[in-house]
C-alpha cells in the first residue's frame, strides 16, 4: 500500500453530499444486512473512488470495499 501522505485527503464527510457508509472491520454482521447498499464504487463528498482505493478522512484510513462501503483500516499516520 502507498504511504498515507500519498493518499487522497478527503476531509470530513459533508452530510449535504453523497457519501458511502463507513464501517469498522469488525462490523461484518451489519455489513451483510445492508444488501441495498450495493454499488460498484465508494463515494466521499460526491467524489467517486474505485473498489480497493484508500483515502484519509482526518487521521482515519478508509478502504473502499466491495459493494461500495468504506472500511476503517486504522490511522493514516501509523507508519510515520
Amino acid at each position: 500500500m502507498t504511504k498515507a501522505r500519498d493518499l487522497p485527503k478527503v476531509g470530513a464527510p459533508d452530510p449535504e453530499l453523497k457519501n458511502s457508509p463507513i464501517f469498522d472491520e469488525t462490523d461484518d454482521d451489519e455489513l451483510s444486512l445492508d444488501l441495498e447498499l450495493e454499488s460498484g464504487a465508494c463515494y466521499f463528498n460526491d467524489q467517486s473512488f474505485a473498489i480497493g482505493e484508500y483515502v484519509c478522512s482526518g487521521d482515519e484510513l478508509l478502504r473502499c470495499e466491495e459493494r461500495g462501503v468504506w472500511i476503517r483500516e486504522g490511522s493514516c499516520y501509523q507508519d510515520q
